[in-house]
């Protein structure tokens, strides 16, 4: 089956890519699906709830993968000792070079595959951000992997961690852009595997054209069917299954694609200029101008 595995660093914009995908015929968005032990059976995540407004553990599509807990503990472990993003060059090697695959690792992307298989789609697009499970996923012989790095501005991922929410953990402009670095780095290995299993978008291309974009993905993936974007850049969003991901995910009904920007006139100079001196070299590698708030 088909996966399209969404990575690139928390706050890019994923949820509303993965949640336009899942409106198309035949495709799921399952969200962070990294997260589904951890917040349906640990209960140790900032958000228990599907999408769908169930707890994940009562959910129909989801309980029935919870059942066995006993799972849960060593799926943990497993993510948490082998797919950290330091871990991503490892992992690159096992899937597309001689080096075999340890076997806690095989294990786990087993049940990841098992999990996809389970929904019933035909195309699952997980949002989990991982470029180091992105990386094992690749190596399965029975799941045709695609990765989507969505890259956003290092500024507006700055901006958007000096607030504070309930679901995400604030922090300062060096460590929110630590992370940006590390998580982007890790994720632009991922083009080795070929140009046909690795995509990069820019979260501020797909807000200005949504539908362009969106075509562009559906033609990376091999999905075929309706753009659900319209000419106006609205989607009609219906209920999703996501196991966790931004609040936005729980919105329903016609919705405008738009970026938000007010990082541009709401952030102060001195973490824009932290942020833009740390993640220089990524920004213009990504197509970002260092000196002026304005995208290309």
């Amino acid at each position: 089956m088909r996966v399209l595995y969404l990575t690139g660093m928390m706050r890019c914009g994923s949820t509303m890519i993965g949640n336009v995908l899942g409106e198309i015929p035949g495709a799921l968005h399952v969200g962070e699906l990294h997260y589904l032990w951890r917040n349906g059976v640990l209960d140790q995540g900032t958000n228990s709830s599907c999408g769908c407004g169930s707890p994940l553990a009562e959910c129909p599509l989801w309980s029935s993968a919870l059942d066995d807990g006993r799972l849960a503990k060593a799926v943990e472990a497993v993510q948490a000792t082998r797919l950290r993003a330091r871990h991503t060059p490892r992992r690159l090697a096992e899937s597309i070079g001689p080096v075999s695959a340890p076997p806690d690792v095989r294990w786990v992307t087993g049940v990841t595959a098992d999990v996809y298989r389970a929904t019933g789609a035909e195309v699952v697009v997980d949002g989990s951000k991982y470029p180091a499970e992105a990386a094992a996923l690749l190596g399965r012989d029975d799941l045709d992997v695609r990765v989507l790095h969505v890259v956003r501005d290092a500024r507006a991922t700055t901006h958007s961690y000096r607030k504070d929410k309930s679901y995400v953990e604030r922090m300062s402009a060096a460590r929110s852009t630590g992370y940006w670095t590390a998580v982007n780095a890790a994720s632009d290995l991922l083009a080795l595997a070929g140009r046909d299993r690795y995509l990069r978008v820019r979260h501020e291309d797909f807000s200005a054209r949504p539908a362009e974009v969106v075509d562009q993905i559906m033609a990376f993936v091999g999905i075929s069917g309706p753009n659900p974007v319209a000419a106006d850049g609205t989607v009609e969003l219906g209920v999703n299954h996501t196991v966790t991901g931004n609040p936005d995910r729980f919105h329903r009904g016609r919705v405008l694609i738009r970026d938000n920007a007010r990082w541009r006139t709401e952030l102060d100079w001195k973490p824009k200029a932290l942020t833009t001196a740390a993640s220089a070299p990524q920004l213009l590698r990504y197509g970002y101008p260092v000196l002026t708030g304005k995208e290309t």
